[in-house]
Formats: C-alpha cells, sequence, structure tokens
C-alpha cells in the first residue's frame, strides 16, 4: 500500500476518533475531553491532507 494511502487512511480514523471524544465530551459535560477530540480531529484532518500532498509528488 502506497504511503499516501496510509496516510489518508490513517487520517480518516483519527478524524473519525476525535469526532466521537468530541462529541462525548459535549454530552457529559466535559470541556478536557471535547478539547482532546477537537485536536485529534484537526490532527487526523491535517495527515489526510499530507496523504493528499504524498499523492500528486508520487510518493
Amino acid at each position: 500500500m502506497r504511503s499516501s494511502t496510509k496516510d489518508k487512511i490513517k487520517g480518516g480514523l483519527r478524524e473519525a476518533k476525535g469526532k466521537v471524544k468530541e462529541e462525548a465530551g459535549k454530552a457529559i459535560g466535559n470541556p478536557n475531553l471535547r478539547d482532546r477530540g477537537t485536536d485529534e480531529k484537526v490532527a487526523g484532518k491535517v495527515q489526510k491532507k499530507i496523504g493528499d500532498v504524498k499523492k500528486v509528488f508520487g510518493k
């Protein structure tokens, strides 16, 4: 599997995991969990973009 595809898959999973944490934090009123979820979701989006850039450059 190409590096770009791995980054896109891992980024998507990380983004989904972050979304779950974010929503759970909102539901139970835990701002720390919500913030960690938001951070993880953003990191997942960044990793997906890295995969897109690698694909453009053929890596």
